[in-house]
């Protein structure tokens, strides 16, 4: 009996020990100097950590199979698809198919992306609140969702027989579908924290996601772009071979009327934009359904299950302090903006600025190739030098090969800063992404008793970045509308071209040199990295023994 109940006392004392431990992980983990007690010069007299003690490879589930992360990597692909073909032309769909006015463009676009960066932390709130069932806590958002995703895309990209509605009519289905595709992103970016609990595993999920993304994003503007090209030649105008340098002057009197304007031409060009919205939408029921078969979700190991979730209000409070989170937001938030102007205005840029109009698809085309194919690169490179040095390095190389080609705008320089260019997408789309459970990461040691709030962390970062990306689109169509873009028209007043000349050029360059500032102050570094994962692992290894020597004592 006494025997028994020392074996009891004296387990106890190894548990109650090894819970103290973290303590001093976490001030470790935080850059501070931790007063050296006893426990900590025996910790520093051997080399070999506690919780080494525990090999990795008795915890197989953290593993993720090839599938699984390819599962999860396609689960992603359609919201780019359709985010390609939206940020690369929407904004000349409205302007020269739909044919409402460059304010009423500027509107929607700003209006929409504005309402999906309000639906974001909504949707991250009933995230949060969700109960797990059999299939997830965050998978049955993604699955029912996805056929009104659909379905909103469609009509996004239809012309109503009517003219004085569609002002309306486009500012209502933009908004739902950012609404839509809000509930299916926020559970899907959130849903990498679910996949396992080793930082390499969910890294390598991360680059798998990525490259799909950016493929997805290479599909969607190869199918759009290829199926609605003839939409946006020069065949119907009278006077299709006027140069780029004689686009008009200052009385405007060389702006041509395009004989485009007729039923059938335009009965054409709203065809193939509702063909492309079709195959999209099948793309997005395909890539759901091998994702909810392919992907399983885990439940959070770091806390035990009968603790209290703490309220969302009082999880923002704490998220909104973090200060490696809000840095990262900052800076990323000013690099997605330089990002969005180009996207956006790329088209409009190369129709009327520099007379690369017959060429603008397979331009966009080299750039996603670029990027899909340097994505393994940044992988590789951010595991080699850390990811802050990654960001840096492949985010700056993006400026001087956008001026190039304002100021040198011929076919071959248009392809060469497209392959140069492509580098920067690709470290643009991986670093956040991969960065951010960082931050997670560092805000579970930092706050222990709190659990559930991956949501708040995934939907307000999207939440501030579409904010800011829709305030820029917004601000950049009613640019065009002072220089005097005229709707419907075969070419533009050469302040049109100087306007989109700026908005692809120096407006990009001056937000990214505003982020790379702000992530200068990243605190979170590969060393600090490092010792939140170590720390992580055991206080996950304590949750699991605590766990099991309740359930010993409770079969006693």
């Amino acid at each position: 009996m006494d025997a028994g109940r020392t074996a009891v006392v004296t387990e106890g004392q190894k548990t109650r020990a090894s819970v103290s431990r973290p303590v001093t992980l976490t001030v470790m983990a935080k850059g501070k100097k931790a007063p050296a007690g006893s426990g900590d010069k025996l910790i520093m007299k051997h080399p070999e950590p506690a919780f080494t003690k525990v090999p990795v490879q008795t915890h197989p589930e953290q593993k993720l199979s090839i599938c699984s992360k390819l599962c999860f990597a396609i689960g992603g692909a359609p919201n780019q698809v359709a985010g390609s073909a939206t940020a690369f032309f929407l904004q000349i769909y409205l302007l020269d198919v739909a044919q409402i006015n460059p304010f009423q463009a500027s509107m929607v676009l700003f209006t929409g992306k504005a309402w999906g960066a309000v639906s974001d932390p909504i949707v991250g709130f009933f995230v949060t609140k969700s109960r797990w069932t059999k299939i997830g806590r965050l998978m049955p958002w993604m699955v029912g969702c996805t056929p009104f995703v659909v379905v909103s895309y469609f009509y996004l990209w239809f012309v109503p027989p009517f003219t004085n509605g569609r002002f309306i009519w486009y500012l209502g289905f933009y908004c739902l579908y950012q609404t839509l595709i809000t509930c299916f992103h926020v559970p899907y970016s959130a849903l990498t924290m679910f996949l396992s609990t080793d930082q390499r595993e969910r890294d390598s999920a991360t680059a798998y996601r990525m490259t799909m993304e950016v493929l997805g994003t290479l599909v969607g503007a190869a199918i759009q772009g290829q199926i609605v090209a003839s939409a946006h030649t020069l065949k119907h105008c009278r006077h299709h071979n006027v140069s780029a340098g004689h686009l008009g002057n200052s009385s405007g009197t060389e702006v041509i009327r395009s004989l485009a304007l007729s039923q059938d031409f335009l009965s054409h060009a709203k065809e193939v934009y509702m063909i492309a919205a079709g195959v999209i939408g099948g793309l997005f029921l395909i890539c759901t359904v091998v994702m909810f078969l392919g992907v399983k979700e885990r439940d959070d190991p770091y806390a035990p299950k009968t603790e209290k979730p703490i309220p969302f209000h009082k999880g923002f409070v704490l998220v909104m302090k973090h200060g490696p989170y809000l840095t990262l937001t900052a800076a990323f938030l000013f690099i997605s903006v330089a990002i969005q102007l180009v996207q956006s205005n790329f088209v409009l840029f190369c129709t009327y600025a520099v007379d690369l109009r017959d060429h603008f698809q397979n331009i966009v085309l080299t750039i996603l190739m670029s990027a899909a194919a340097s994505i393994p690169f940044w992988q590789w490179f951010l595991q080699k030098f850390g990811k802050k040095t990654a960001a840096f390095c492949g985010i700056t190389w993006i400026m001087p090969f956008t001026v190039m080609l304002v100021f040198i705008p011929n076919l071959v320089v248009a392809y060469v800063v497209a392959v140069s260019s492509g580098l920067s997408v690709a470290a643009s789309l991986l670093l956040p992404w991969s960065m951010l459970p960082d931050v997670v990461d560092d805000f579970r040691l930092a706050n222990r008793n709190s659990k559930g709030h991956e949501a708040i962390f995934y939907s307000f970062y999207v939440f501030f970045t579409k904010f800011a990306a829709g305030i820029s689109l917004g601000v950049s169509t009613l640019c065009l509308e002072f220089a005097g873009y005229d709707t419907g028209a075969c070419r533009q007043p050469q302040a049109v071209a100087y306007t989109l000349k700026l908005l692809i050029g120096a407006a990009p360059v001056a937000f990214i040199i505003t982020g790379l500032m702000i992530l200068l102050l990243y605190p979170i570094s590969e060393d600090v990295r490092l010792q939140n994962k170590l720390a992580l692992e055991e206080l996950r290894n304590q949750t699991i023994n605590c766990r099991s020597l309740r359930e010993d004592l409770n079969s006693a």
